[in-house]
């Protein structure tokens, strides 16, 4: 009953972060991978995700861990699998073939947060001069709705792995998510694009509206067999935004080489995963 009332209370925390038009094209993806089942006959599962989130933006020093371990936030996602190795209408496995047998099919609706500032030797507290200042006294925040899909690989075998509890099933994948993300870029010496507050690399490189971009999902991870219909799953994940404006921060990267970089950030997240039959 408890691990019912938490899976609830998840879903209702996405759900009212989420862009309306997502939670319609995830619904639309339920019922087309439901189409699919009643079709095919394949079997479907459904979990949750949630782990810390490392951002790395505008914000902060390159290749500096203080800006890594300092520009955090959360994320937390359901996540539905299409299963080619289980037949739901016969409660059977289907013939086995090489793809049936290590390849699922995962779709996901996701949301994170991540709070900003710079790190690194520019502001350290013996610097005193204006633009040390400037840059300790700029913060930002981006939250960000994901949607999409994710292949995923498991070098053994699924059907092996489903029958065994206490066995781990190791995995990789690639995929694509589109995203809705709203920053908020900000100084706690005043309003942004003033001389009193802001560094002249950040005159104008700032963007609060917010807006829609694609990304490249990669993941390793494992699961482990719980119980003959759960699973507790361990993911790490690269996902990379074809835009440098996620984080509402952009200076001119023609003038700011070391700025040129897109958005891109790490999740480390935990889940649990249902079979449903």
């Amino acid at each position: 009953m408890n691990d019912v009332f938490i899976y609830l209370s998840l879903i209702d925390f996405i759900l009212m972060r989420t862009p309306k038009c997502f939670l319609i094209i995830f619904l639309l993806l339920l019922v087309c991978s439901n189409e699919i089942i009643a079709q095919y006959g394949f079997s479907h599962e459904v979990g949750i995700i949630t782990g810390p989130v490392a951002f790395q933006s505008d914000y902060g020093e390159r290749h500096d861990f203080s800006t890594n371990a300092g520009n955090t936030g959360y994320g937390i996602g359901i996540i539905h699998y299409l299963n080619f190795s289980y037949k739901a209408d016969c409660n059977c496995y289907t013939p086995e073939t090489y793809f049936n047998d290590h390849f699922k099919l995962r779709s996901e609706l996701s949301y994170n947060k991540t709070e900003l500032k710079h790190f690194g030797e520019w502001v350290r507290p013996e610097r005193k001069k204006l633009f040390n200042e400037q840059l300790r006294g700029m913060r930002g925040s981006t939250a960000v709705t994901n949607i999409g899909m994710q292949l995923e690989f498991f070098p053994m075998s699924i059907r092996d792995f489903t029958a065994t509890i206490g066995s781990w099933g190791p995995f990789v994948s690639l995929g694509g998510q589109f995203s809705f993300y709203d920053p908020e870029a900000y100084s706690t010496l005043g309003k942004l694009n003033a001389p009193a507050t802001t560094p002249i690399k950040y005159y104008n490189a700032t963007d609060n509206t917010g807006g829609t971009v694609w990304s490249i999902v990669s993941s390793v991870g494992t699961r482990y067999k719980m119980s003959p219909l759960s699973d507790f799953m361990v993911d790490l994940r690269f996902q990379y935004y074809f835009s440098n404006w996620v984080d509402g921060l952009n200076p001119d990267p023609k003038i700011y080489t070391e700025n040129r970089s897109n958005d891109w950030l790490v999740w480390f997240n935990f889940g649990y995963i249902y079979y449903i039959q």
